[in-house]
């Protein structure tokens, strides 16, 4: 499959069967893969982080994450068949879970917050087994980290460290699970501590307002996205 480029970023052309199917096939095939869920944010910082956008580059599946991923790509002349959250995709890794006996690994957010998202998803996916630890582990404590990861040997590896870390924190640390994912704040959504936007909200590409009324501290990171789109512009002109 021919990746597209959005700003020097690769970029799978995936829905998300497309990539659940990836991520049966790696587990089934013993293969370890890295995935990067790219939106607007992480790509336009990639610009000016040439190892980051090498570590990107390097995924296994780099997946469009938001609507701003899909319009850059309309705008560059690419056809995108959907946007690939990385809380639709976790989502869809936990109905695959539930049927298949996966273990799964949440690593990240707050202490105290990855276990109280395991006891809700244990209700609703008793079919998985899960093991966690929080996000705010210091350089001392990393060894440990990766001691409990490995015993647990998990098929699915959730690191909700925020981004850019946990892009270079799966990179450096490959081959922990069959599946290593970046999922930012996912874990504060399956915890319940963040509501996600209402689903009619999410249909018509606005969830990303949505979250910034509900979360006015990211406001910060949308100070990115002009200049996002600017560059977006500026690359579409120069391919004309």
């Amino acid at each position: 499959m021919e990746r597209y480029d959005i700003l020097g970023t690769y970029i799978d052309p995936v829905n998300i069967k497309e990539s659940i199917q990836a991520i049966k096939k790696a587990v089934k095939d013993g293969e370890a893969i890295r995935i990067v869920t790219a939106n607007p944010e992480i790509i336009y910082q990639a610009t000016e982080d040439v190892a980051l956008q090498a570590i990107i580059n390097t995924a296994d599946l780099v997946v469009p994450d938001g609507i701003g991923v899909v319009w850059a790509a309309r705008q560059l002349g690419i056809e995108v068949k959907e946007r690939v959250t990385g809380i639709d995709l976790t989502e869809k890794i936990l109905e695959e879970g539930n049927k298949s006996g996966w273990r799964i690994f949440l690593l990240g957010s707050r202490p105290g917050i990855a276990e109280i998202a395991i006891s809700k998803l244990y209700k609703k996916y008793p079919g998985i087994t899960f093991s966690c630890y929080h996000g705010y582990f210091s350089k001392e404590d990393e060894p440990e980290v990766i001691r409990r990861i490995r015993a647990f040997a998990p098929e699915i590896l959730l690191v909700g460290l925020g981004a850019p870390l946990q892009e270079y924190w799966n990179m450096e640390n490959k081959e922990l699970a069959r599946v290593s994912m970046g999922v930012g704040g996912t874990i504060d959504v399956l915890s319940g501590q963040v509501s996600r936007a209402p689903r009619w909200v999410r249909s018509i590409g606005l969830e990303w307002l949505y979250r910034l009324v509900k979360e006015p501290n990211r406001i910060s990171r949308q100070k990115k996205l002009p200049y996002f789109v600017k560059k977006i512009l500026y690359q579409k002109r120069t391919k004309e």
